[in-house]
């Protein structure tokens, strides 16, 4: 059953927000779209921020109906916001003690070492806001929101203000997340790639209205978002670890599409593994090459075939057993080389994945 169910109607100015949800209890939501789509506005009004027409009812409790409305400091939820707003006289310790003294200790869920391990603040805690680098402020910040033991977690967008350097160094944190926190989180991005490392469940909102929402696979297997970022565009495939190959250092993972082996991993046999495929690192060919250095070659059909700029094509595949709105694989290859190969919808081709990310 949905945690999160609402209808949001808001203007503002000339921009109007007509928004339906039924999101997940448990995971993060990716609220995913261009600047101005109403991602932040939608988020705001969640959190009471921003008034707005309609109902939201988040844990079976109504926040807002046409009788009433939750005021925001009676929402049980944590922001996180783009830019870290930790005190400036107070060091990282303090600062997260402020979350925490804000939820009475029998009403607490989520403890201060807890946090402090989750985000990998140990050696920090002494520090002041000013000596902390951008990345390390955002960890403070967002412990700081779960220390409030929220219902819900809001992240408006909390890596934009962090240079490429800071955001590789707290992905990793936010992905750890996944493992402990019992609560959902809706997470605001305008990033293809972000979104693929960290969500479950995907809202794609432009002007203001939902395109598609639903699994993470599955809206980003749309063609017409995939093609709108062509250049970031992605699958996201549930694995299994199924076997090690120690002598080679290699894992195998089972997907729908089959086997797929990578890098070696640190995991017991049967254990659910993410990962993601760019689809510029995908080739095709009509024939199964044995004398290739490429290890990964999936069967596949041609569902759905888009044009690119500069000359590319985008594919997308399905696994011929399989659904093909499940788990699509996304391919880009350049026009010529889909007129040679002679590809329509229906074509059974070879996908050459040549390579994989590990979303752990």
């Amino acid at each position: 059953m949905s945690t999160i169910t609402a209808h949001v109607r808001a203007r503002l100015g000339d921009f109007a927000l007509d928004v339906e949800l039924e999101l997940p209890g448990r995971g993060v939501t990716a609220l995913f779209g261009h600047s101005g789509s109403g991602k932040t506005t939608l988020l705001r009004a969640i959190a009471g921020l921003e008034r707005f027409e309609g109902h939201l009812k988040v844990n079976g409790e109504s926040w807002q109906n046409t009788d009433k409305t939750l005021a925001v400091h009676k929402r049980p939820i944590g922001y996180v916001f783009q830019e870290a707003s930790l005190f400036a006289h107070l060091n990282v310790e303090q600062n997260l003690a402020f979350g925490l003294r804000r939820v009475p200790a029998a009403s607490r869920r989520i403890e201060m070492q807890q946090a402090v391990e989750w985000l990998g603040l140990t050696h920090l805690l002494r520090r002041a806001p000013a000596r902390l680098s951008g990345g390390e402020r955002q960890r403070v910040a967002i412990a700081r929101a779960l220390l409030t033991t929220p219902e819900l977690l809001l992240m408006d967008e909390p890596l934009a203000a962090l240079d490429e350097q800071s955001k590789q160094e707290i992905l990793p944190y936010l992905e750890r997340l996944h493992e402990h926190l019992a609560i959902p989180v809706l997470y605001v991005s305008h990033s293809l790639s972000e979104v693929a490392r960290l969500a479950d469940h995907m809202v794609w909102l432009e002007s203001g209205r939902v395109r598609q929402q639903g699994p993470l696979q599955e809206v980003l297997g749309n063609m017409k978002l995939a093609t709108q970022h062509g250049e970031e565009a992605v699958s996201v495939m549930d694995t299994t670890v199924a076997e090690h190959d120690k002598h080679y250092h290699l894992t195998a993972l089972d997907s729908r599409f089959g086997r797929l082996w990578v890098r070696q991993l640190e995991r017991v046999i049967g254990t659910a593994v993410r990962v993601s495929i760019p689809a510029r690192d995908v080739s095709l060919s009509l024939e199964r090459e044995q004398n290739s250095s490429i290890l990964n070659v999936w069967e596949a059909e041609v569902v759905e075939i888009s044009s690119l700029e500069h000359g590319q094509v985008l594919l997308k595949l399905c696994c011929p057993q399989q659904q093909a709105g499940k788990e699509p694989l996304l391919c880009r290859i350049t026009q010529r080389s889909c007129d040679q190969l002679g590809l329509v919808p229906g074509s059974r081709v070879f996908a050459r994945i040549k390579s994989v990310g590990l979303l752990e």
